[in-house]
């Protein structure tokens, strides 16, 4: 089963080609950090229209590096929400026409999907079932992955994600965008004992999240002190600690309430160096193993959504006549396959 993927549900255009036996074949990805970055975050139109002029070369390079032809192909997949409208929309229309003109199916891939299943492509791969936590920018989440659309969210977060609100203290940090991995490199320089940040919802029972007090509290720490390098370093260093101890006493919960010995972390934050150690360390005292998608696998891509679009065209999904483009879409509304 070989399938092209296209991802276009944010600031992204990534596409890729997989081939069930062979594996991946190609990938390829333009980010739109540098179009983004002087209005301190994503610009939904900008988005669009980047999308737009990226696509169709990124799916001739990556056809051509992976020497594959449209007559090679078995499907198309494209991520169909969750995510921005217009930009979903972009690849939802390209690869429903390039499935249309090649004659072969095209598959609608939920963008959390593609991440928790992202860990696939590497070796050793996770087998079913597992806890996965998916850690961005726009999701928090703990899920029960019994299998391909099998899944139950465990627990999400109540308002920003974890990946949200690194960014808006980056931005307080003076930091710029993206924010989240300047504030890790700033943190390696802060004194881990200077400051102690509150662990949210740990000292009750549940597996949901909040980190907008976070945000909060490093604000008010950088108004009560005296402003320098230093200071910045030691918030810096306290608020990553409060984000890694926080998911890693969740990520425990989880795996102990569903009996599960894998974990497997996806999501732009899941590369977040502190964040592996303790997930590590954690997993070893459970007995467990975590795995994780390789470091440029962890941000939005094409591959994980070749991936997915592959193991549910083999299990017989594909789209009606629709485009289908949802901004809000659950996992767990996934049916199973």
């Amino acid at each position: 089963m070989c399938v092209l993927g296209i991802e276009t549900s944010c600031d992204e255009t990534g596409v890729a080609v997989y081939d069930t036996r062979r594996g991946l074949l190609a990938h390829a990805l333009h980010s739109q950090v540098a179009l983004h970055a002087e209005y301190g975050g994503v610009v939904p139109e900008l988005a669009s229209r980047d999308h737009v002029r990226r696509v169709l070369p990124l799916v001739r390079q990556v056809m051509g590096e992976a020497g594959v032809s449209g007559d090679d192909l078995d499907g198309v997949a494209f991520t169909a929400g969750p995510g921005l409208l217009g930009a979903l929309l972009v690849g939802a229309s390209v690869a429903r026409s390039m499935a249309w003109g090649w004659g072969v199916p095209a598959v609608a891939v939920h963008h959390m999907e593609g991440h928790l299943l992202a860990p696939l492509l590497e070796e050793p791969a996770p087998a079913f079932p597992f806890v996965a936590l998916l850690v961005s920018g726009g999701h928090t989440m703990l899920v029960d992955v019994r299998g391909l659309g099998r899944y139950r969210i465990l627990g999400e977060s109540l308002d920003d994600a974890a990946g949200e609100a690194f960014d808006k203290t980056a931005k307080l940090l003076g930091l710029g965008y993206p924010g989240g991995p300047a504030l890790a490199r700033l943190a390696e320089q802060g004194d881990p004992g200077r400051f102690r940040f509150p662990r949210p919802m740990t000292d009750r029972p549940g597996l949901a999240f909040s980190f907008s007090g976070l945000k909060t509290r490093a604000l008010t720490t950088l108004r009560d002190g005296s402003r320098d390098a230093r200071l910045d370093a030691d918030v810096a260093r306290a608020f990553e600690d409060a984000v890694v101890d926080t998911l890693v006493i969740k990520c425990r919960r989880a795996m102990q309430a569903v009996g599960a010995r894998r974990l497997v972390v996806a999501g732009g934050v899941g590369a977040n160096r502190r964040l592996r150690a303790a997930l590590a360390a954690m997993a070893a005292e459970e007995g467990g193993q975590v795995f994780y998608p390789r470091i440029e696998f962890c941000t939005d891509n094409g591959a994980m959504i070749a991936l997915a679009g592959a193991l549910r065209l083999a299990a017989g999904a594909q789209c009606g006549l629709e485009i289908p483009a949802r901004a809000r879409w659950s996992i767990d509304e996934l049916a199973p396959v």
